[in-house]
């Protein structure tokens, strides 16, 4: 083999030549992959099982938290429409953070989960974390930015998404 593009773009292991390079760029995705996984995973729990978190009011609750940002949010009426059932939305966003993070960890349909993933990280920087002065103080945008090569790429290894893929192309015969 040249030491140019290699072509078997699933082989885990690395070539005659060493070329650990090709190897490093297909597992690039894995650890972003891992992070968001276990972060989301996490976040979702935290507030599932915080008694606080889940109320209409009260310190640290959903509630307090939407009213103390609408304000100075970027678009008020989205946190409005939170307002209107704190707890539901509270219990919308820990259960979506839940299931992006397990797609994500499992690789199961990464596109999609990355997308709710990106989606969520959207909705909670144009309205928690909006007001961060300077912008990157917020954590959020980097969030919403590392789901997008997940969106754009999924999980093309060490994923149940790849081992389907798999099997499907065993199956057809291609």
């Amino acid at each position: 083999m040249t030491h140019g593009m290699r072509t078997d773009t699933h082989s885990p292991h690395f070539d005659g030549d060493g070329n650990w390079r090709d190897t490093a760029t297909r597992y690039a995705l894995v650890p972003l992959r891992i992070f968001l996984g276990v972060t989301f995973v996490y976040a979702g729990l935290d507030k599932l099982t915080d008694s606080a978190f889940m109320k209409d009011s009260g310190a640290g609750s959903i509630g307090d938290m939407m009213r103390a940002v609408r304000d100075s949010s970027a678009i008020p009426a989205m946190v409005d429409m939170a307002l209107e059932s704190p707890v539901a939305f509270g219990y919308a966003i820990a259960l979506g953070e839940l299931a992006v993070g397990i797609g994500a960890l499992l690789g199961l349909f990464t596109r999609l989960a990355a997308l709710g993933g990106a989606l969520i990280s959207l909705s909670l920087w144009l309205t928690v974390s909006w007001a961060s002065d300077p912008y990157y103080y917020g954590n959020d945008l980097p969030y919403l930015m590392a789901w997008t090569p997940l969106v754009l790429a999924g999980a093309p290894l060490l994923s149940v998404d790849a081992a389907l893929r798999t099997r499907r192309r065993r199956r057809t015969g291609e």
